[in-house]
């Protein structure tokens, strides 16, 4: 997108075999079939190289293997450089955010910043119409961001609610396995309707608690993503729960595999879970998750906990 702006642009690939094999065919086969790539738009698999000319980088590498992928080129990042997370995770075992673990290893004064909500990647990369956050502590960093990736089909907001947009990048990915599950069962739309309401008062409840403000969880970040996540058929987390309904275990440590889009919720039912725990947030949706995928709760069983849970007010 930024390429067909005009906007020097380099894609970082992580092996030189899938570099060359985008650069001949101009197209990303593994992850954007039927994509056509800008002939301006660089390729290359020497991060290093480009870190140390790039005004921006933006990091779109699954949460659980962004540490080991960027800590060996961290100390090639400028360090006025703006650096932008696409990753939607909580980093397990540090139960950092992506920011946060950017910030623990890249250059001192470094400006940071996140770009999240609901855009699927095939649709964005189509032109299609969307609307997203990016997010900053520095206002005028945000609005750098915002206006660096605003386009004819892409509408961007600008926050200053890190901790909030982060969070529910984060936790959205876990309720849309939730709501895989409940349609891989056949329990129909008010089931998928009840899923994704509850699933916000989690996500509410964590921003809360993560120093992030409420009402992030009401916008984009929050509720946008988690709609589109939870209904979408291009929903990776919302395929493993069906796939999980279905019987099957979806890896769970999965390999940074070139040829296999990682469905983030998976790891993050994990390392969400750790953190509700760490800040004392009731989330029995993001539990029964959890459960299913690391306990071998049966899916039928999810849904019987959460259906037998006490009765309480809404608010």
């Amino acid at each position: 997108m930024l390429a067909r702006r005009g906007i020097a642009t380099t894609l970082c690939a992580r092996r030189e075999a899938h570099a060359e094999t985008i650069r001949k065919a101009r197209e990303n086969a593994a992850y954007l079939p039927g994509v056509a790539l800008p002939e301006t738009l660089a390729i290359t698999s020497d991060w290093s190289d480009t870190a140390k000319s790039a005004d921006v980088l933006v990091v779109a590498i699954p949460s659980a293997h962004a540490r080991a992928a960027l800590a060996p080129i961290a100390g090639a990042i400028r360090a006025d450089a703006n650096v932008i997370s696409a990753t939607k995770g909580i980093e397990d075992g540090t139960l950092q955010t992506m920011t946060q673990m950017i910030a623990e290893i890249a250059p001192a004064g470094v400006r940071l910043a996140v770009i999240s909500g609901p855009g699927f990647a095939a649709e964005v990369a189509r032109d299609l119409p969307a609307a997203l956050v990016a997010a900053a502590r520095d206002a005028a960093v945000a609005e750098q961001v915002q206006r660096l990736f605003s386009g004819r089909s892409l509408r961007v907001y600008s926050s200053i609610d890190v901790a909030g947009v982060e969070l529910c990048g984060a936790v959205k990915n876990v309720i849309a396995i939730a709501a895989g599950v409940s349609d891989g069962l056949g329990l129909g739309s008010s089931a998928r309707a009840a899923v994704i309401t509850r699933g916000l008062a989690e996500i509410m409840r964590l921003v809360d608690a993560g120093g992030g403000k409420r009402e992030t969880a009401a916008g984009l970040a929050g509720l946008g993503d988690l709609v589109l996540t939870c209904t979408g058929d291009l929903s990776r987390n919302r395929r493993a729960g069906l796939a999980l309904a279905a019987g099957e275990r979806p890896a769970l440590e999965p390999a940074p595999s070139e040829h296999r889009p990682i469905a983030e919720g998976v790891a993050n039912a994990r390392s969400v879970s750790a953190l509700a725990k760490r800040l004392g947030v009731e989330m029995p949706i993001v539990g029964a998750v959890y459960r299913s995928l690391y306990e071998g709760q049966a899916p039928n069983a999810m849904v019987e906990e959460l259906l037998s849970r006490g009765l309480k007010a809404e608010f």
